[in-house]
C-alpha cells in the first residue's frame, strides 16, 4: 500500500527517526503505525534519533587518497566525546564515509543543503523531460517528485546506497553506529578532489575501482 506523507510525518514526530527510515518502516509494516514504531526500535533507529539533538563537537577529520593520488577526500565527522573519537569503531566508520565519498561522489551531506535555485532548475529540466516523453500533464508533477527523490539519492551522501552494503543507506549506517556507540554522530562536511576535474577525460567506474583497491 502507498504510504502517505502525513503518516511519515506522524511516525517521525513520535520517534524522531529520519524521514527515509520512517517511510521504509511504514512500507514494511504495511502502514501500521505501531508496528512501524516497533520496527524502528528493533533497528535502534528511534534510540539513535533521541541522541540527534545532543551536541557533537569532538571527532576527527579523515583523509582518503585513491588511485595513487587521482582522488582525494577530506571529511569531518563529529561525536560527543574525545574518548569515542579515538575508538576503532568510530574511526572505521569515518574511513567508510571517506571511501563512500570517493566512490559515489556526492555533492551534499543532506538534502537540506541543496540550494533552492539548483533544485528549481532540476525540477524544470525534469518537467520538460516528462512532457517530452508524452506524459499527461496531470501526472507530470508526481513523476517529477519521484525523480527529485532519485536526485537526492544520487547527490546527497546520507541518502546514497552504502557501497560496501547496498542493502542500506548511509543514513541507516549512521543510525546503526549511533545506536551501537551510544553518542550522537554527525557527518558535518567534506571536500572531494579529482585529478583533472572539469577537464575532458575518459569515464571510469570509480565505485568498482575504489572497492577493488580496498579489496572489498
Amino acid at each position: 500500500m502507498a504510504v502517505s506523507a502525513s503518516a511519515v510525518k506522524e511516525l517521525r514526530e513520535k520517534t524522531g527517526a529520519g524521514m527515509l527510515d520512517c517511510k521504509k518502516a511504514l512500507d514494511e509494516a504495511n502502514g501500521d503505525l505501531q508496528k512501524a514504531i516497533d520496527l524502528l526500535r528493533e533497528k535502534g533507529l528511534a534510540a539513535a534519533a533521541n541522541k540527534a539533538g545532543r551536541a557533537a563537537t569532538e571527532g576527527v577529520v579523515e583523509s582518503y587518497i585513491h588511485g595513487g593520488g587521482r582522488i582525494g577526500v577530506l571529511v569531518e565527522v563529529n561525536c560527543e566525546t574525545d574518548f569515542v573519537a579515538k575508538t576503532d569503531q568510530f574511526r572505521e566508520f569515518v574511513k567508510d564515509i571517506a571511501m563512500q565519498i570517493a566512490a559515489a561522489n556526492p555533492k551534499y551531506v543532506r538534502r537540506e543543503e541543496v540550494e533552492a535555485s539548483e533544485l528549481e532548475k532540476e525540477r524544470e529540466i525534469l518537467t520538460a523531460q516528462a512532457l517530452n516523453e508524452g506524459k499527461p500533464a496531470h501526472i507530470v508533477e508526481k513523476m517529477v517528485d519521484g525523480r527529485i527523490g532519485k536526485y537526492y539519492e544520487e547527490f546527497c551522501l546520507l541518502e546514497q546506497t552504502f557501497v560496501k552494503d547496498p542493502d542500506k543507506t548511509i543514513s541507516e549506517l549512521l543510525n546503526e553506529k549511533i545506536s551501537k556507540i551510544g553518542e550522537n554522530i554527525s557527518i558535518r562536511r567534506f571536500v572531494r578532489y579529482e585529478l583533472g576535474e572539469g577537464l575532458e577525460k575518459k569515464q571510469d567506474n570509480f565505485v568498482e575501482e575504489v572497492m577493488s583497491q580496498a579489496k572489498l
